[in-house]
């Protein structure tokens, strides 16, 4: 998660508090491995089975990781990865590798404490990228820096900026505004997911112009308690809609493209995002594993998952803090997760140390 510690335990009611973590240095290539040390662990079954490498990514020196967020992978296969950093701490927000591992460039230290979702689309013949940067409190109590959404090349100039939507006419001031991901429609369009504000989703067209707002706070169909993440859901034998990870409900809520309410999908714990490859969706959950659900909806696959485990990090969401218990192939809080070119998998994780997985699919 990126929200300040009063949101997260708000999104976490059903839960002990959270607590404030201890740093650790991530390496580069630092394999999980079986009690013999000499191989990765294998997780998953059938077609969905991986080869599980944590800690990936060779972190330089100028950027330590603290709470990882968000994950996208461009056209060349090069890798996006946010962090929230401390407030006015002057480390870079993106940070960008190749496939390797190896770093490649980092940017945006103006987003500390506000990195959170990053998206990819190819405009015409270049990819931009896509950030949700939450609101910021800082330390010192003074004013919330307010959210915003930003389209940066990917190297990471600005092409815009978008404030609050003031228009929506829901908002009592700009630092209730918190948004955390963004869906893109077929038109060109985009949504806005208010998941650590005000429980809204803001529609834009393919010029970046307000259209609509929908949603709010509640448990009723089209109403959202943390609508986390969203994502065009047009796989192969679907009519494209809209889907959101309703986190604190639960649930997934499908609505048309409009915002019209259509149907409601469980068998998800805390669900915080979305990718799509052919006909699997693949699902984040911050309660310690990585779905993949068919074309249907039905699970193929809860990567990493064990009750017991899932007990063990939930229990005060101490584990956290603690990367001694961290277990080869488990995880602990998934945040997003994304496939790249090859069916491979990228994970990020909410933990104060920041995590990056890489799950290698085995063929």
């Amino acid at each position: 998660m990126s929200e300040p510690l009063e949101s997260q335990r708000r999104d976490f009611l059903k839960s002990a508090s959270v607590t404030a973590a201890t740093a650790l240095t991530s390496s580069f290539f630092v394999h999980a491995s079986d009690k013999a040390g000499n191989k990765p662990v294998v997780i998953g079954t059938g077609e969905f089975t991986y080869e599980c490498y944590h800690n990936w990514g060779e972190v330089p020196d100028h950027i330590q990781w603290h709470n990882t967020h968000g994950v996208a992978v461009d056209a060349e296969g090069l890798i996006y990865i946010t962090h929230r950093a401390p407030f006015n701490s002057g480390i870079d927000t993106v940070v960008v590798f190749d496939p390797a591992g190896n770093f490649v460039r980092s940017f945006g230290s103006q987003w500390n404490f506000g990195g959170h979702g990053i998206d990819i689309r190819k405009d015409g013949n270049e990819e931009f990228l896509y950030l949700s940067i939450t609101t910021t409190k800082p330390p010192d109590g003074s004013q919330p820096r307010p959210g915003l959404v930003t389209k940066r090349t990917l190297k990471g100039e600005s092409v815009w900026e978008l404030p609050y939507p003031k228009e929506s006419n829901v908002y009592e001031s700009p630092g209730k505004y918190s948004p955390t991901n963004i869906a893109f429609a077929p038109d060109g369009g985009f949504y806005v997911a208010d998941g650590y504000g005000q429980n809204y989703i803001h529609q834009y067209d393919s010029e970046a112009r307000y259209m609509r707002t929908f949603g709010g706070t509640g448990d009723a169909p089209g109403k959202f308690s943390t609508p986390h993440g969203l994502w065009l859901d047009n796989r192969p034998g679907r009519d494209p809609m809209l889907i959101v990870a309703d986190r604190a409900n639960a649930r997934l809520q499908y609505m048309t493209l409009n915002g019209d309410p259509v149907s409601i999908v469980g068998n998800v714990s805390f669900p915080a995002h979305f990718d799509i490859r052919g006909t699997n969706l693949l699902i984040p959950d911050l309660h310690a594993r990585i779905s993949i659900f068919d074309k249907e909806n039905n699970a193929s696959v809860h990567l990493g998952y064990d009750a017991h485990w899932t007990e063990q990090v939930l229990e005060g969401f101490k584990m956290r803090e603690q990367p001694e218990r961290w277990e080869n192939g488990r995880f602990i809080h998934p945040h997003d997760a994304c496939f790249d070119a090859e069916g491979n998998i990228y994970v990020v994780e909410w933990v104060a140390t920041g995590r990056v997985t890489f799950l290698k699919k085995v063929t």
